[in-house]
């Protein structure tokens, strides 16, 4: 079998691949390996993405440090996935609720079944999004396959018009979602092997990108330390294991002193820590005010203000 990225380009995400015009006559195991090549040319086409990503997130951070929303929107099965990346940012880093706007073509509904129309619909995207009041500190990422779904480009125009950083994903190189974007993030996966379902081959581009995007920005915004998820979100007894795990492998400690240290910090683990360095629920909130939220550089500051005291107590000796 040729290698599925051969068939990039063929008529975009809606063309038809030749190769699989019989593939309801194939093996069932030549048809599982043919989806299996699709999902794994997908990935690599995001890897080579990866100077958009950097020029988004470089553009994306001052944004969001100065309190600026996140914004995610879409339609259909772009939308449900820009929805599922966005949704487990609290959870995973700790991401406050009100500073996530997720926006899907037909609402709510639509994500267990079709909103017919809704995608076409660019009065409501524009309604949807401007309720929000979107500004300047915020950033707009509008996902769509095609590149050219009405309701998503509809709504990062009006979003960049109030001064917004938009940025478009589209799976195909032209489209107006790209030129409506100030920023774009181009993967261009071609035809499918099911002719036009991009929940295969771009679905699983489209969430891969938003993987290394919204991850990246979450470290860059100091929610990970040392490969762990400081600012998790603790809600139940799993992650309370895995919490207490994090507080011994970052700053040791007995089960009790870790969940003594936790029980102060209200179970955030980036707090515990510092508090078992020494510090105060107090002085680790300070500390963190000052430095971003970053616990490195906290970490990095105390340990400096501890090594001056120890120099000054030396030198009056």
């Amino acid at each position: 079998m040729n290698d599925i990225s051969d068939a990039a380009g063929i008529g975009g995400t809606e063309g038809q691949d030749p190769r699989f015009a019989e593939i309801d006559l194939w093996p069932t195991a030549s048809i599982l390996e043919a989806l299996a090549e699709a999902q794994m040319s997908a990935v690599a086409m995001v890897r080579a993405a990866i100077p958009e990503l950097e020029r988004v997130i470089a553009a994306a951070l001052p944004r969001l440090r100065a309190g600026g929303r996140l914004f995610y929107v879409g339609a259909g099965t772009s939308g449900r996935i820009g929805m599922q990346d966005g949704v487990e940012l609290t959870p995973t880093f700790g991401w406050a609720p009100e500073r996530l706007v997720l926006l899907l073509a037909g609402g709510t509904g639509a994500l267990f079944q079709a909103a017919e129309g809704a995608e076409d619909d660019e009065d409501a995207a524009r309604r949807d999004i401007l309720a929000h009041r979107p500004g300047g500190d915020d950033v707009v990422l509008g996902v769509a396959a095609s590149g050219n779904t009405p309701y998503t480009a509809a709504a990062l125009r009006a979003a960049r018009a109030a001064g917004s950083l938009t940025v478009g994903m589209s799976c195909n190189a032209e489209g107006r979602l790209l030129r409506e974007a100030e920023l774009g993030i181009g993967i261009v996966t071609g035809a499918e092997v099911i002719a036009g379902s991009t929940r295969l081959k771009a679905g699983t581009a489209q969430k891969a990108a938003l993987n290394l995007l919204s991850t990246t920005l979450m470290v860059r915004l100091g929610h990970a330390y040392r490969g762990q998820m400081v600012d998790m979100r603790v809600v139940n007894a799993k992650l309370r294991r895995r919490a207490a795990r994090m507080v011994r492998t970052l700053a040791g400690g007995t089960d009790d002193e870790i969940r003594q240290a936790l029980d102060a910090a209200g179970g955030n683990v980036k707090r515990a820590v510092l508090i078992r360095h020494g510090m105060t629920l107090e002085a680790a909130e300070a500390g963190l005010a000052r430095h971003g939220g970053d616990l490195r550089a906290t970490l990095d500051a105390m340990g400096r203000a501890m090594g001056d005291a120890r120099g000054a107590a030396a030198a009056g000796q």
